[in-house]
């Protein structure tokens, strides 16, 4: 059978494969990292951690009232170790990180920084984004005019040449990070590539590493990478104000009700409470002291991450291992396999990423649009596509795997029979 008949009997094969998927009519989601029902009972109990007569916090600070900038002192010292920031380099805000992006993004545009008084915004301003990386950064900094500037990954974070040759431009303010089990791939930087970054020359006096650490608790195995002590590193690369970080406990707890972090170098750290001063009177510490008692401990906060480990693994479990069994060894598809965070990267040939997710979407399996790991939505090679197991139920994940690899198989055999 010659390789053009081989291919032919591949496609009709995949094609009944995927009509008879198709056929069941199902309705599963795998779009977006949103925690299980499972995993926000975890927290059930945050909910009758604070009552109408036991406000106060361990400080005598009444939690009901205006005030405390920088969050509850006592919820910023319990995650201080677990995000590797001084507390009182650390505040602790409302329910979202990337609103505490946005506000200090903003505020760099119309103030400028410690490094730099021009104000980002009187000059074309430009941000470095390592792809595949988190939409919802790339659309965020749209929205406050930034250009944004594609670099790639490889297994240690992002290409260090790559993006130094970007920051010699004094226009790029900084570069997106997703230290640990990066959005969508999983990577960890590795501690060797986070010393290159700190120490890249740029331009930009006030060049910024925007370090969302917003995986940096989600562990999948026992064993697993230590969140990196970014500040230190900076400091000893001469830049102590280089970083500004971002955690929050949206995955930990609940969802819409978690709390927020900044961490920064000390000028930097006093920088965003002058500018928060000017907008806000003080976070919901009722919400920060829940926390706080729900915890009560860095090692409450570890165990707590166990249990959900236990709910999402076998959930990763199932997409790999369906993955490995129908497209292992056939040169069809890759794909990561990442120790922590939330979601599998699956990179297909190219200029298949679009047609799979149509085809999916028919057969009932709802993904991420094809380009939304890149900027402005477009992905140069039309190749990958974010998996997010966490929400549906194993049985639910294991079916939408099966559906995705039949549309893969569909699109593959397509694209390699017309050439």
């Amino acid at each position: 059978m010659s390789h053009m008949s081989e291919l032919q009997a591949e496609l009709e094969k995949a094609s009944g494969a995927y009509e008879e998927f198709a056929s069941r009519g199902l309705k599963l989601d795998i779009t977006r990292g949103k925690p299980a029902n499972a995993q926000l009972d975890l927290s059930a109990d945050l909910l009758n951690a604070v009552t109408g007569d036991d406000v106060m916090t361990p400080g005598g600070v009444d939690s009901r009232n205006y005030g405390g900038l920088d969050g509850i002192v006592e919820l910023r010292e319990l995650f201080s170790p677990l995000l590797k920031v001084p507390s009182d380099q650390l505040l602790a805000g409302g329910n979202a990180s990337l609103t505490l992006m946005a506000q200090a993004l903003t505020f760099a545009l119309l103030h400028g920084t410690v490094a730099d008084s021009r104000p980002w915004g009187q000059s074309p301003h430009k941000l470095i984004c390592p792809v595949p990386g988190y939409d919802r950064h790339f659309t965020l900094a749209e929205s406050l005019g930034f250009e944004l500037l594609s670099i790639p990954m490889d297994s240690e974070g992002p290409v260090v040449a790559e993006a130094q040759r970007l920051a010699q431009d004094e226009t790029v303010k900084g570069m997106w990070l997703v230290p640990m089990y990066s959005n969508p791939t999983g990577i960890t930087i590795t501690e060797k590539r986070a010393r290159e970054l700190a120490a890249m020359p740029a331009a930009a006096p006030d060049f910024t590493l925007l370090w969302d650490n917003a995986y940096g608790l989600h562990h999948l195995r026992d064993e697993h990478p230590e969140a990196l002590d970014i500040l230190s590193i900076c400091a000893e690369a001469g830049h102590p104000e280089r970083p500004w970080i971002f955690a929050s406990t949206s995955k930990i707890t609940h969802a819409g009700a978690g709390v927020s972090f900044f961490g920064a170098g000390p000028e930097t750290s006093d920088w965003i409470r002058a500018n928060l001063g000017k907008i806000s009177i003080g976070p919901d510490k009722v919400n920060q002291l829940r926390h706080l008692r729900f915890f009560s401990d860095p090692a409450g906060v570890e165990e707590h991450m166990r249990q959900h480990a236990k709910i999402i693994a076998p959930k990763f479990d199932a997409v790999l291992n369906t993955l490995e069994r129908e497209l292992g060894g056939k040169g069809l598809a890759q794909w990561t396999q990442p120790n922590g965070g939330y979601f599998i990267t699956l990179t297909t040939l190219e200029d298949t990423a679009e047609r799979i997710v149509k085809l999916a979407a028919e057969a009932g399996v709802k993904l991420t649009p094809a380009g939304a790991t890149h900027p402005y939505g477009v992905d140069p090679h039309n190749n990958v596509i974010r998996i997010a197991p966490t929400m549906p139920t194993v049985e639910d994940v294991e079916l939408a795997a099966q559906g995705l690899v039949a549309c893969v198989k569909l699109a593959s055999y397509e694209k390699l029979l017309a050439g």
